[in-house]
């Protein structure tokens, strides 16, 4: 399996070997000295999997985490957390924050390819190919959506008209959110990839300050975003 990760490591030898033994495992790797650059790079381009480091100067594992799943962007990230830590308490810590799995230090390098790879084939196992949404969430959000479209007019009569700076794409997909489509269709109609429209649905919820496509629906529709 291959895939686009992101690497958060403060030790330059770790972070050179990891990076060098993922790589040779046909994963595509980023890497960053401490969370402010992985911050950095995470905007730019949106990575599969974090491979995180727990003790950084400055911004450490846990609040690392705690700003990506904060964000509508990257709270469904996976994050693979890397520790010379191994008691039970901080993994308990980790867990209730939200990180998928933990590998303490020292650790062979196989086993990480391991979690990553499990966790990438179950992450696409247990989701719709929407791209990261639940099936059951998935059709419940179907569901609202649909009751929104039915009630357009209701939230048409109160318009609240915003400028919001969505470019030309963005525009696009959230017009074709906004008519019930999910991501499968919405790549076909503007013949690109699903993982691109993900991305896409991403930032219209970080400009739109949602979380869910009901939310972002509901928005468009109450300050007339859509066409």
């Amino acid at each position: 399996m291959s895939g686009y990760l992101l690497l958060v490591d403060d030790e330059p030898g770790l972070r050179d070997a990891v990076q060098a033994y993922l790589e040779d495992s046909e994963f595509t790797v980023d890497v960053a000295p401490n969370a402010k650059v992985g911050w950095e790079l995470l905007e730019k381009r949106l990575p599969d999997l974090v491979i995180s480091d727990i003790m950084m100067p400055q911004v450490d594992g846990y609040q690392f985490l705690k700003q990506m799943r904060e964000d509508p962007r990257f709270s469904r990230l996976p994050v693979v957390f890397l520790t010379a830590r191994g008691m039970t308490k901080d993994r308990i810590q980790g867990y209730k924050a939200g990180v998928d799995a933990y590998l303490s230090k020292p650790f062979d390098p196989d086993e990480l390819v391991a979690i990553v790879t499990n966790i990438l084939a179950r992450r696409a196992a247990l989701t719709d190919i929407e791209g990261g949404t639940n099936i059951a969430d998935l059709a419940s959000q179907v569901a609202e959506i649909k009751s929104l479209l039915t009630n357009r007019s209701v939230l048409a009569t109160t318009p609240s008209p915003i400028q919001i700076d969505f470019t030309p794409r963005e525009q696009s997909v959230l017009n074709l959110v906004a008519q019930g489509l999910m991501n499968k269709e919405i790549a076909r109609r503007l013949e690109t990839s699903v993982r691109n429209v993900e991305k896409y649905v991403s930032r219209l919820f970080s400009k739109t300050g949602t979380n869910s496509r009901t939310e972002l629906v509901r928005y468009a529709l109450e300050h007339g975003l859509t066409e």
